[in-house]
């Protein structure tokens, strides 16, 4: 994919998501799956499918959630680096994945032993 104006092109994994900070005025373009976005402050959410543009109304946080494997492409706002919210997105997902991992083990070490 690519993208016409200076962006970064996102993959999600289903039920990954990501946070763009105050990127008001950026167009989210989807080339494959189903994304849930919503905006802070917003009561409407939007739902994008592959082959969709939408441009985000708002500052603040704007959550995008894919519903299945889904790339998308962040464009027109090149003062904002999207790569860094995305990388701290997966940084924190491996965070609680390694969690998840330590709890779940520790489940079954008191299971064993109870």
């Amino acid at each position: 994919m690519s993208c016409f104006e200076t962006g970064t092109v996102v993959s999600l994994e289903p039920h990954e998501a990501v946070t763009l900070p105050d990127v008001r005025g950026a167009t989210l373009r989807v080339t494959r799956g189903t994304l849930w976005v919503t905006q802070d402050g917003s009561r409407h959410d939007v739902v994008l499918r592959g082959g969709d543009s939408w441009v985000v109304e708002r500052d603040g946080a704007t959550v995008v959630e894919a519903q299945n494997d889904a790339l998308f492409c962040v464009a027109g706002t090149p003062a904002l680096d999207y790569r860094d919210a995305v990388a701290g997105h997966r940084a924190r997902r491996g965070i609680g994945a390694t969690l998840r991992r330590l709890l779940h083990a520790s489940d079954h070490e008191t299971a064993a032993h109870g």
